[in-house]
């Protein structure tokens, strides 16, 4: 391990136990080819976008909490892009405080890949051409850096994330009846219930109103949607179900980092304006999330494949009820935040949304009114993040 890594051992194990699965048990050392993967160009593309792209790269490999991962990631790229901006005189590079930073939140996610990330970090450094002083500068702002990522990371341990039980008070036990969903007994998935928000006031700031009567006319219409899809799905909505699946979940926010990264880059966007926008969208993506599963465990609204067994699924339902959609809730966020970024790309990032909703219709396991609930949920915690002031915004220890 390269001697300037300075995480501690606690704090490691606090954050890794805070995700809703352990940390996969094999460890990757670097090789010559996974080193390959990130000698990406980092005066192209920018410090934030490579770094944002190696997160998704070890998400892929391990089990985390991909909601909270980037969100935390993205607010010690931005809160060190701000600090180098502010160092009296001839600031370091923002490159190298963000990817100071970058590499200390990711050391703690990623626990089992820290030599692997500061080989890249290293690989960054040393890439060629550097401008200035490079060993000089880049230390300077390495430092800043990864001074910033401690302290996001102490400030991320109080988040409350994991700990509210949704069976117990005040939002269990699971209530019983025909429009409930219906608890087996396994896991069930926390989400961000409880969590710490950035911008809401609190977790039911932005609750939707109930969903539709169970057995009204408009519940019936949507139920009879998902069965009709389930009984004569194509194979496009197939592969459209399982590439969202996939690329959106607890697990991978593989297809809107994607995205974000792209748009960055086509439009030239400089670091710290990178730093920031990525930290909008992540941030407010927690939020929704958050705002999210405290809706569904308020509602506890059952799941299509349980009001009708006729429903044929794509995949297992997940473990949490209905209403809103989740991945509509990331959806919005992103879209929100986007779109406010990169207007003339807003009809593609509003058909990006409605595709992702759309996803888990055609999977079978959510309703119409779930997505559309879901979408205003996260293009809720968007607005208020883009009209907070960030001076005033998680204050770090």
């Amino acid at each position: 391990m390269n001697a300037r890594t300075t995480a501690s051992v606690a704090l490691l194990l606090a954050l890794a136990a805070c995700s809703d699965a352990p940390t996969t048990a094999h460890v990757v050392a670097p090789t010559e080819a996974t080193l390959a993967l990130d000698a990406v160009k980092f005066w192209e593309v920018g410090s934030t976008v490579s770094w944002n792209t190696r997160a998704t790269r070890l998400a892929a490999a391990r089990v985390v909490d991909v909601n909270r991962m980037y969100a935390y990631l993205s607010y010690a790229q931005f809160r060190a892009s701000e600090a180098a901006e502010q160092t009296p005189g001839a600031h370091p590079p923002v490159a190298a405080a963000i990817a100071g930073a970058s590499v200390a939140v990711l050391n703690a996610f990623f626990p089992l890949d820290i030599v692997e990330n500061e080989a890249v970090l290293d690989a960054q450094e040393n890439s060629s051409p550097w401008p200035g002083d490079k060993h000089v500068d880049f230390a300077a702002g390495e430092t800043i850096g990864r001074a910033i990522g401690a302290r996001v990371l102490a400030f991320a341990q109080g988040d409350g994330i994991g700990l509210t039980n949704p069976l117990l008070p005040p939002f269990g036990p699971p209530p019983v009846g025909p429009d409930r969903w219906i608890y087996n007994g396994g896991p069930i998935a926390r989400g961000g219930l409880g969590g710490r928000p950035f911008f809401m006031t609190s977790g039911s700031q932005l609750r939707p109103p109930p969903p539709p009567a169970f057995g009204s006319a408009e519940y019936n219409q949507a139920l009879a949607e998902v069965r009709q899809i389930s009984l004569s799905r194509t194979p496009e909505q197939t592969a459209i179900a399982n590439y969202w699946n996939v690329n959106q979940s607890p697990r991978s926010n593989a297809a809107i980092m994607g995205v974000a990264r792209e748009l960055i880059v086509a439009y030239r966007r400089k670091d710290a304006e990178a730093a920031r926008i990525m930290f909008l969208l992540n941030a407010a993506a927690f939020d929704a999330v958050a705002g999210c599963f405290e809706a569904k465990y308020t509602y506890w609204f059952i799941r299509p494949p349980q009001a009708d067994p006729g429903i044929v699924t794509v995949f297992p339902t997940p473990p949490h009820p209905s209403y809103p959609a989740a991945h509509s809730c990331v959806s919005g966020a992103a879209n929100g935040v986007l779109s406010a970024f990169f207007p003339s790309e807003r009809a593609r990032l509003d058909n990006l949304a409605q595709e992702s909703g759309l996803s888990r219709i055609y999977a079978g396991i959510h309703y119409r009114f779930d997505t559309v609930a879901g979408l205003a949920l996260g293009r809720n915690a968007a607005a208020l993040a883009l009209a907070a002031d960030l001076n005033l915004v998680a204050p770090l220890p």
